[in-house]
């Protein structure tokens, strides 16, 4: 049986009024909050941006989110998980800062901003799945412990995954750091010397010091690297690259055995909403505003993640007449997550796509 996927369509000539009805036309027209009773305690995960990047969710469509879900007579927050790599996000006081920074205060949002500190051992559950890769999973408690989930996404693309939505953001998003390095163990980065610079870029945000300058060129200690990939995406010389073959392209197995972990008792009170807005070739963790790599297509809303992330994706290649994520990192298969996320059980790639028009 196909999934039903919402879709309203978004494009350049739209004003954040005009989103905003648009989203609002959406949740009436699909009912994805009908899970959500009086009382519910329901958390909404979202990505706050790193400082410099412009691609995360604004906070005007979050505050559409939450008022719905406030008309339910229920309680609501925002939650998002520390990074493994460099910059604001690495630990909760900063990363709550700049997520105040991006607007998502109160008075904007009607929610609080939880950010959990996983050096805690109270603010991490572990979770035991036995999957083939992942035997326990290391959870953020906030979202086991909530009645309910509302992903919010940003569709973009990765340079780990492909692309990263709905999957993405429950699986790396909800982990706890000690998980995003279980699903980043296996990749270790490697370089290619004809063509580093030794500007030392890599070096520079590496968070663990497992790059160091030597002979004017980057050496990667794999003993200390945490594959985290920030080298990659720092570098401007195309002088580091990862074996694929060698580990890296389990990663996307492990994101999804991580999101099995967190919807395991939620796949009954779970809403997605994927923004294929401000579409970018990396993710919205590096600090700065990448340019698109194709035009708006829109929002969707479902229950399934599997679903709401392939109809993304074939949205997009049908409005660029070509797969962008592929072409912007050939080595990546996002296929890879949504067929081993149909696998176990966690959605359906076969979906009706239902069009939402405003009144």
């Amino acid at each position: 049986m196909k999934s039903k996927v919402y879709f309203i369509a978004v494009d350049g000539s739209d004003n954040t009024g005009s989103i905003v009805n648009k989203l609002k036309a959406l949740l009436e027209e699909s009912n994805v909050l009908d899970f959500i009773r009086e009382k519910d305690d329901i958390v909404l995960k979202l990505h706050f941006g790193e400082e410099g990047n412009t691609g995360y969710v604004r906070p005007e469509y979050v505050r559409v989110i939450t008022e719905a879900i406030l008309n339910k007579q229920s309680f609501c927050f925002l939650a998002d998980t520390n990074t493994l790599y460099r910059g604001r996000r690495t630990n909760s006081s900063d990363h709550l800062k700049l997520a105040y920074e991006h607007g998502f205060i109160h008075d904007k949002v009607k929610a609080e901003v939880v950010i959990p500190d996983d050096t805690l051992k109270s603010e991490v559950k572990e979770v035991d799945i036995d999957q083939k890769f992942i035997k326990k999973a290391f959870i953020a408690g906030i979202f086991l412990g909530a009645s309910g989930i509302v992903d919010v996404a940003h569709f973009k693309g990765h340079i780990m995954t492909g692309f990263g939505g709905a999957i993405k953001n429950i699986g790396m998003g909800c982990a706890a750091r000690q998980g995003k390095l279980a699903q980043h163990s296996d990749v270790s980065p490697f370089v290619i010397r004809a063509n580093c610079v030794g500007c030392a870029a890599c070096e520079q945000v590496c968070p663990v010091k497992a790059i160091i300058i030597k002979d004017k060129v980057s050496v990667v200690d794999n003993l200390k690297c945490i594959g985290c990939a920030s080298c990659i995406a720092a570098c401007r010389y195309n002088a580091i690259e990862i074996n694929w073959e060698a580990g890296g392209k389990y990663i996307q197995e492990k994101m999804v055995e991580y999101a099995s972990a967190v919807l395991d008792k939620k796949k009954q009170k779970l809403a997605c909403i994927n923004f294929a807005i401000k579409i970018t070739k990396e993710c919205d963790c590096l600090a700065k505003d990448d340019p698109r790599i194709s035009p708006d297509v829109g929002i969707f809303a479902s229950i399934d993640p599997v679903s709401i992330d392939k109809a993304c994706l074939d949205k997009i290649i049908s409005a660029c007449e070509k797969d962008v994520f592929r072409q912007a990192h050939p080595q990546r298969d996002g296929m890879r997550q949504l067929e081993y996320a149909q696998g176990l059980g966690l959605g359906n790639m076969d979906y009706e796509l239902i069009e939402v028009k405003l009144k």
